[in-house]
């Protein structure tokens, strides 16, 4: 089959709002960037790559999300490898690298904790922009680190450390300039979990308790035993919140608490500095 005649078929067996979503299937089974698709569409697609796409859209049909049927992301400068052992990395969270990044701007070799790394999309889009780095990323899930060490691999960066850990449990006496992370914060009562993508999302970094907050509080709270004087917590959050979310940066006695918006306008990351003694809660 010709490119044109499977991106005509594909479009009546989609949903309306996943046309687009078949030039980038079929852009991937056969290794065309889907932008070119358009101006190459007289071209014969062999027989093997046309099952493949036609399972793909099936698939895509039923809900799976696109980034787990390619099994790619990108995210700030890298293309990361993703699969159903991750959170799909969202653009949002942009804003916590970004902001990370201008707060070590002037550290030419700073310590930082990713918690939760999840696929590895913030620890190693720091340790890309940040050679010297030294960047310990955590996560309770073995599949999740798996996934991270690979995309580590794929891009060629070695200042990442990955160890499995429920939040600071594995950590022991560690301290860091920074410690950053993007926890699970959907509430188990949120509708939103039986729409779209979501559903097919791994719940261990989607969902944190009946009010979504339970892994905010926990990082919060256990920061300053990981935190050199003066070191940062930054964190991402719901774009409802940042107010709960600074009354426990203060709780757990954080000085210089702000938050930031994405670039939806949503309040999304907030950040506070330790002013205690290296090391102590």
């Amino acid at each position: 089959m010709r490119i044109s005649e499977l991106l005509r078929w594909a479009r009546t067996h989609a949903l309306d709002e996943q046309a687009r979503d078949m030039e980038v299937l079929l852009g991937s089974v056969v290794g065309i960037d889907s932008s070119s698709l358009l101006g190459r569409e007289h071209e014969l697609v062999d027989s093997d790559k046309v099952r493949r796409f036609r399972a793909l859209v099936r698939r895509r049909r039923e809900g799976c999300p696109v980034a787990y049927l390619i099994r790619r992301r990108p995210f700030w400068s890298i293309d990361l490898f993703v699969d159903d052992r991750v959170l799909i990395p969202r653009h949002e969270t942009e804003t916590l690298v970004e902001c990370v990044l201008q707060s070590v701007r002037d550290r030419l070799s700073p310590d930082i904790c990713d918690l939760g790394t999840g696929s590895g999309a913030v620890a190693l889009s720091l340790a890309a922009e940040i050679p010297a780095a030294r960047i310990l990323a955590t996560d309770i899930s073995c599949g999740a680190l798996d996934v991270a060490a690979v995309n580590a691999t794929r891009q060629d960066i070695h200042n990442v450390r990955f160890l499995e850990s429920d939040w600071y449990a594995g950590l022991t006496s560690s301290v860091f300039d920074l410690i950053c992370s993007n926890p699970p914060y959907v509430a188990s009562t949120d509708p939103h979990l039986a729409i779209g993508d979501v559903r097919f999302e791994p719940k261990l970094a989607l969902v944190s308790g009946p009010d979504g907050l339970e892994a905010l509080r926990a990082v919060i709270r256990g920061a300053p035993a990981h935190l050199k004087q003066s070191g940062w917590l930054f964190v991402e959050h719901g774009f409802d919140q940042g107010a709960t979310v600074r009354t426990l940066y203060d709780s757990a006695g954080f000085a210089d608490i702000s938050t930031i918006r994405d670039l939806g306008g949503m309040e999304r990351v907030t950040f506070g500095r330790w002013t205690g003694v290296d090391g102590v809660s």
